[in-house]
């Protein structure tokens, strides 16, 4: 997981921060930054991704597209999200080989979205294995 935070921050352009989230355990398992985060805040970004891809009402809406769509399988729906604050994109990629792995790509909202999703995937997609 430390080459893949390694191979995110060296490829997806204006990377800032970047971390990978098991979602099984709940841990950050790794991350790198420039700058310096309150440990508290770092302790929070593996607990805000489990809720962004399997809280309860996320779960639930999975279900149910699953179930209106015939759709047997347990794998989840929601593969990638995207979310924008007032300074930074920050992207949440599932691993295609590992789902409850979860990669954490963080940049300034200037950042190109196209340039950001692309060099994201394949980052992730290379060490689908690991």
């Amino acid at each position: 997981m430390v080459a893949m935070v390694k191979h995110l921050k060296q490829d997806v352009p204006g990377c800032v921060a970047a971390g990978v989230v098991d979602m099984a355990t709940g841990m950050l398992l790794s991350f790198e930054t420039t700058d310096s985060h309150p440990s508290e805040v770092l302790d929070l970004l593996a607990g805000a991704t489990l809720d962004l891809f399997q809280g309860r009402t996320v779960t639930m809406i999975e279900n149910i597209f699953k179930e209106r769509r015939g759709i047997a399988s347990a794998e989840h729906y929601f593969q990638e999200i995207l979310v924008n604050s007032s300074n930074l994109t920050h992207l949440f990629i599932r691993n295609n080989h590992h789902e409850d792995v979860v990669a954490v790509v963080v940049c300034p909202k200037s950042v190109n979205i196209g340039m950001l999703f692309a060099s994201a995937r394949r980052v992730v997609k290379d060490h689908g294995g690991a």
